[in-house]
């Protein structure tokens, strides 16, 4: 039987072609398309600026917070007698002490006493009762002040700062700076005959002093203020006698001075 089924062409000898184009007098390979080899190459192609680098989204500042105004002192010079001056203090709110305190610790004892006894702030016990020197260090002082004369009843006891620092801390000088108006017209209101200030704070504020109670002590000095000029008799503070028992003969000293400068309460 006759295979009819299509035969596959045998591949060509590239030899065997070249041969063939010799023979036909080829001399020249030339493509498809004509090429004009005189004509200047096609510029190269411009090459694409390089990406910018992404650029961050820009957010506008927050404006600033607006700055707190400040804290105004309450016109404590102008009140006329002790409950004025203890309603201005109760309606003023421009130390922040007075937000974290139970009670406003004002003070205590009689308008018109010869002696006035000024310390730096109150503890828990005073926040706790609204009254000055009600703790170990208040129970101390009044065994001092009756020993020189001075029942705690003739007294009028306050602090330069009438709300407890957290933590019973010291005060700061921004909070003294802010109740010191207050202390001032307290002492113009009485007009004693003499101060007696306990501790730093209460020294360094009144007399506007910084050269540590230590030196202070036991040495006159005076407050001059619009009834006049009064002594000043700096001493440390009861508590700071509860913790170095050693230094209350010096305090007792500095008491005997007192003593002797404006007597006894009778």
């Amino acid at each position: 039987m006759t295979d009819t089924s299509a035969r596959r062409p045998e591949p060509l000898d590239p030899a065997a072609v070249l041969r063939w184009y010799v023979a036909m007098g080829v001399d020249l390979a030339i493509g498809e398309a004509p090429l004009d080899r005189t004509a200047l190459p096609p510029p190269a192609p411009t090459p694409a600026p390089p990406a910018a680098p992404p650029q961050r989204r820009a957010f506008a500042a927050p404006p600033p917070a607006p700055a707190a105004p400040a804290a105004m002192p309450a016109d404590f010079a102008a009140a006329t007698d002790l409950d004025d001056l203890r309603a201005r203090l109760e309606a003023f709110e421009g130390c922040a002490l007075r937000k974290m305190a139970t009670r406003t610790v004002f003070g205590d004892g009689p308008a018109d006493a010869r002696l006035m006894v000024i310390g730096e702030a109150p503890g828990a016990d005073e926040d706790r009762s609204g009254v000055p020197f009600v703790g170990r260090a208040g129970k101390l002082l009044d065994k001092m002040l009756a020993s020189a004369g001075w029942p705690r009843g003739a007294v009028f006891i306050t602090n330069v700062v009438p709300w407890r620092p957290p933590g019973n801390r010291n005060p700061t000088p921004e909070e003294v700076t802010l109740c010191k108006p207050f202390v001032l017209r307290a002492i113009e209101l009485i007009a004693p005959e003499a101060l007696l200030l306990l501790g730093g704070s209460a020294a360094g504020a009144i007399l506007d002093r910084h050269d540590g109670i230590t030196r202070l002590r036991g040495r006159w000095q005076s407050l001059a203020t619009a009834v006049g000029e009064i002594p000043v008799m700096p001493t440390f503070h009861p508590a700071f006698l509860l913790r170095s028992p050693a230094s209350k003969a010096l305090a007792w000293r500095d008491l005997l001075a007192l003593k002797a400068r404006i007597g006894t309460a009778e």
